[in-house]
């Protein structure tokens, strides 16, 4: 009798379970709420990482226009866009390297021998041999570099670092050691392609859209990404990584020959002491415009505001504080970039977290 009591009041006793039970849909409104908070934090902080640059650019912009006399002419500002607008094609291709996990330290004096080449090519065989010579060689400079990254599996550092000083010496051999500048006569259609005021802007305006939409609308766009951020998975995605990585080398010298032909139509010579240091202002617009130094991220409106950014910076120093010369404008562009980096990687490791 006692022990059907006991089981009686046993089975009463598990009463208290069932509340548990009913518990569950009214947590679950709580968890979905959660969810849609880790999201929306998700989405700023990813927001913030990719177009942080783009908005400090607008911020910068419009104070200086306020705050600084002379900024707003329309003479100051065609001379920011047309002074770095080479720069910016550097930009363009090291934002490719970049999201694809290296680095291209070679930019700089392949931009110069560009340039040199265009002049040189032109004395020996015209205007024809001045665009194609350039972009030949710097594109065959980005190959090589290319298949050792790809192929050998060197370090992209040590590959580009080389590329950087047998482009410089290649420079230095056909200007015979920098004694003999060529020049382009005034009177020469090549010496048109580059000039103008608003034809350089133009043509980064309309290469920036291209890379753009190779970028975002291809395959191969697309697969730069995926190799980025993990290669090992894109390699079991059946994506052709090795042919990929190479030419994305061979897309960053091509593009830097193009700017220092372009350059040397502007000039109507080949400067040979040009480009010296202009990799690591490229690799900063890069960065500062939201491309991870990591790889696997990145975009091309971030890389123009990166480089817009650094222009108008460069300028308003050159304006307000003339008088320390270029050593304002490299401490202050330091400054930025470190600050930059480390908003990154803590934003990085938040969106991680979440």
């Amino acid at each position: 009798m006692s022990d059907t009591l006991g089981t009686t009041e046993l089975a009463k006793g598990d009463g208290p379970h069932e509340p548990q039970r009913n518990d569950a849909p009214e947590r679950a409104p709580d968890t979905f709420t959660q969810a849609a908070q880790r999201n929306r934090v998700e989405q700023i902080t990813r927001l913030l990482r990719e177009q942080g640059g783009l908005a400090v650019l607008v911020i910068v912009f419009v104070a200086a226009s306020l705050f600084s006399d002379g900024f707003f002419k329309a003479g100051n500002l065609e001379s920011i866009l047309t002074g770095n607008a080479y720069v910016a094609l550097l930009a363009l291709g090291m934002t490719f390297v970049i999201i694809s996990g290296g680095i291209d330290l070679s930019v700089g004096s392949v931009f110069a021998l560009g340039g040199v080449l265009a002049a040189w090519g032109y004395g020996h065989g015209g205007g024809i041999v001045a665009i194609v010579l350039p972009l030949a060689v710097c594109a065959v400079i980005g190959l090589v570099q290319g298949l050792l990254i790809a192929r050998a599996g060197l370090a992209p550092f040590i590959v580009t670092l080389a590329g950087m000083l047998g482009a410089r010496g290649l420079l230095q051999a056909i200007s015979h050691e920098g004694s003999t500048t060529y020049t382009i006569p005034d009177s020469a259609w090549f010496s048109r392609i580059g000039d103008g005021t608003w034809l350089p802007v133009i043509t980064v305006v309309v290469l920036f859209v291209l890379a753009a939409l190779l970028l975002l609308r291809t395959r191969y766009g697309q697969s730069l990404f995926a190799i980025g951020g993990n290669e090992n998975a894109a390699v079991l995605m059946g994506l052709p990584v090795l042919r990929n990585k190479a030419l994305v080398y061979v897309l960053s010298g091509t593009v830097a020959g193009g700017a220092g032909m372009l350059n040397a139509s502007r000039l109507q010579s080949g400067v040979t002491n040009i480009g010296v240091g202009y990799e690591l202002t490229a690799i900063a617009a890069v960065i500062i415009g939201g491309t991870l130094l990591s790889g696997g991220a990145g975009s091309i409106v971030g890389t123009a505001a990166g480089v817009l950014l650094l222009a108008i910076m460069q300028n308003l120093i050159g304006v307000h504080l003339s008088q320390y010369g270029s050593s304002a404008s490299n401490a202050v562009n330091g400054a930025f970039l470190a600050v930059v980096v480390i908003l990154q990687t803590v934003l990085t490791r938040a969106e991680r977290i979440e």
